[in-house]
């Protein structure tokens, strides 16, 4: 698929310092699109994205990719805490969950996709380092969530897509915690409610708000296996 790119600079950028080795998809959480290219260009404001991409499909560059946006905020990855300055931040327009989260229209994730592997391929990101905001920060972050089509990425070989096995009450607790944690989740001892959730939301969203139930802990260990390496 080819599109076009308009240009909608945004001031909200520093000097990244590091090659570029993920890519992390957010959702613009605001009423409409309009608003949130808004904000993304506004200086005070403080935060922006390397692209914003609507729901009509039309993309917009807000910051080259050889900077920093400042998109992902506190966040950590496989023990990254910096993530802004590894990673190429992309906002999708949808209101989420604050004002009425929906699925994403066809013509918004067909740009969604083609604009992830044209990053992909220009910074060599491997599928196992596209992720979700929520992935990165699961304690403050729900996006891009679980309507998002990951299988549509995976399909592509651009990014893991959801687990499609059984359940597996098998699996023992600690295991599937270890498991979500190997994948890149920051479990924390005894306050890992967050993690699992953003992990279903991305990799088992039919277990959604179920703990760690036998749908999930299988999910945990197929995708420490899919993500190893």
């Amino acid at each position: 698929m080819t599109f076009a790119i308009e240009d909608a600079p945004s001031p909200n950028f520093d000097e990244r310092g590091r090659s570029v080795d993920m890519i992390v998809l957010h959702y613009t959480g605001m009423p409409t699109g309009g608003e949130a290219l808004a904000r993304l260009r506004d200086p005070a404001a403080r935060v922006s994205a390397h692209y914003l991409v609507e729901e009509d499909g039309r993309a917009f560059r807000l910051v080259p990719e050889e900077m920093r946006a400042w998109h992902a905020g506190v966040a950590s990855w496989r023990g990254e805490t910096d993530i802004n300055a590894r990673s190429v931040g992309i906002e999708i327009v949808n209101p989420g969950h604050e004002w009425g989260y929906r699925p994403f229209p066809e013509r918004q994730v067909e740009t969604v996709v083609a604009l992830v592997a044209a990053i992909a391929a220009r910074h060599c990101v491997c599928r196992a380092r596209v992720v979700g905001h929520a992935d990165v920060a699961p304690l403050r972050k729900e996006d891009p969530g679980e309507l998002f089509p990951w299988d549509r990425l995976a399909a592509e070989g651009l990014a893991i897509g959801p687990y499609a096995g059984p359940p597996d009450p098998s699996v023992d607790y600690s295991d599937a915690l270890k498991a979500i944690a190997a994948i890149g989740y920051d479990v924390p001892e005894k306050a890992h409610a967050a993690a699992v959730l953003a992990f279903q939301r991305r990799f088992c969203p039919a277990a959604l708000g179920q703990g760690l139930s036998p749908l999930t802990k299988a999910a945990a260990l197929w995708g420490a296996e899919a993500t190893a390496g």
